[in-house]
């Protein structure tokens, strides 16, 4: 035990280090079930899409959208999310694939619609970026 703590004040911030490194390690392995929401890759949504017939919600500003959307997407600003949930609420038991440019604001999104009821709601990992990335195709209206 003395040697425990001659190595902890020796080696402080290793072992702050360390202490962080396991906590965020185990946040990632536990958080999604604690959220309530997983985060799929552009492969993955691909195959929901087209096995599961999931629906995929695009979260980004219009001018975002307009730049280029994955297929057959449905477009409702994050911001006008709440207000818009009327449009979407058939869809509370079918699989929801929320994307937006790098995955930050489809997490909120995705937390909203959970909160509202939606059973099987996945956010899109690294949103339209990773969507292209991955060289699937985006479409421009």
């Amino acid at each position: 035990m003395d040697q425990l703590i001659t190595f902890t004040s020796n080696n402080t911030i290793l072992v702050i280090a360390i202490i962080l490194v396991s906590l965020m390690l185990i946040h990632s392995l536990v958080g999604e079930k604690l959220r309530g929401y997983s985060s799929i890759s552009p492969r993955q949504s691909t195959q929901m899409i087209n096995h599961e017939n999931a629906l995929i919600l695009d979260v980004r500003e219009n001018n975002e959208y307009s730049d280029g959307h994955i297929i057959n997407s449905l477009h409702i600003p994050l911001s006008s999310l709440k207000t818009r949930l009327a449009d979407i609420e058939k869809h509370k038991t079918q699989k929801v694939i929320i994307a937006c440019r790098s995955g930050h604001r489809s997490s909120q999104a995705c937390a909203t619609l959970r909160k509202e009821g939606f059973e099987q709601v996945f956010n899109l990992s690294g949103g339209v970026m990773a969507w292209e990335n991955a060289s699937l195709p985006l479409i421009k209206k």
